[in-house]
């Protein structure tokens, strides 16, 4: 199996780089640790398993499958050896001291737009543990054994996915309207795997031109395929009440409120909430969360 080794004159800690491409605790397409990654992906070439790990300055990578040779051409940006992390020199005193202590944190690019898009599209809506469910549901079923020692598996092709009919999610505790959108977006995979070259402004068009991809989805598209440092998943959940209470000791905020706080960071906006999501903060609860639901048996 082919393998390469790049020295790296930077601090990179690969569990926090990579962690938003892992989707729960028992992501069937990814392992990952501070120092190592073993992830399937599917290249233009075809299915590949890539194995990464960093020490000591190097950073190694080996990879299995007839995409091989196409994963490692992408080790780089994956790995964020590309994101001009230095370049981000905030005076806030909370986010310098966040760049100081995070100095591995970096954004890489996997490139691999559907990859991206389809757990987006499952977690739309939805609390993370019904989403991780549904993903890992997801690949089991209708995705395949990657190439590879480490019984990983391939997330399912577009062509599959484009060909399911809507009811086949069901049992897999999916609604027609999610079922919908991955139907949808897997039609056009073509179309949209190209955006891995776009600005991600132009990006987030192509996105949200598929009925069902919003701006949240597309933020979160472009954070994880074009290591955008920009992107901010409006609509979200917990993320207002998080940069409300880190930045300004408000223990609950709009979009809108978000918005404003951040927009001393434009251009950087992403790179502050994944400081923010990799620091520890938690905003403080108030009253119930979000139940999970389950339509499997329905």
């Amino acid at each position: 199996m082919p393998t390469i080794r790049v020295d790296v004159r930077a601090p990179l800690n690969l569990g926090v780089t990579l962690r938003p491409l892992k989707r729960g605790p028992a992501d069937p397409t990814m392992r990952l640790s501070s120092r190592t990654a073993i992830r399937a992906t599917r290249t233009a070439d075809g299915p590949a398993t890539l194995s990464l790990r960093f020490d000591a300055g190097c950073l190694a990578a080996e990879a299995w499958g007839p995409g091989a040779d196409a994963a490692l051409r992408g080790v780089a940006a994956l790995a964020g050896l590309d994101d001009d992390a230095e370049a981000f020199r905030p005076a806030q005193p909370l986010l310098r001291d966040l760049v100081r202590t995070q100095p591995g944190l970096r954004l890489g690019r996997s490139g691999a737009v559907m990859e991206a898009l389809v757990p987006a599209i499952l977690e739309q809506k939805v609390t993370g543990s019904e989403a991780f469910s549904a993903f890992r549901a997801l690949v089991l079923t209708y995705g395949e054994r990657a190439p590879g020692p480490f019984d990983l598996w391939l997330q399912p092709s577009p062509e599959t996915l484009a060909r399911l009919p809507y009811h086949a999610f069901h049992p897999l505790g999916v609604e027609r309207r999610r079922a919908d959108t991955i139907r949808r977006a897997a039609a056009h995979a073509a179309r949209l795997e190209e955006v891995a070259a776009f600005a991600p402004d132009a990006a987030r068009r192509r996105l949200m031109a598929i009925p069902g991809i919003g701006a949240w989805t597309a933020a979160e598209v472009t954070a994880r395929a074009l290591g955008d440092p920009d992107a901010v998943s409006v609509g979200d959940f917990h993320l207002p009440n998080l940069v409300a209470w880190a930045l300004a000791g408000e223990p609950r905020a709009t979009d809108e409120r978000m918005l404003e706080l951040l927009e001393p960071f434009a251009g950087q906006r992403g790179r502050v909430i994944r400081l923010l999501e990799s620091s520890g903060i938690r905003a403080p609860r108030y009253g119930p969360r979000m139940a999970p639901r389950s339509i499997a048996r329905i």
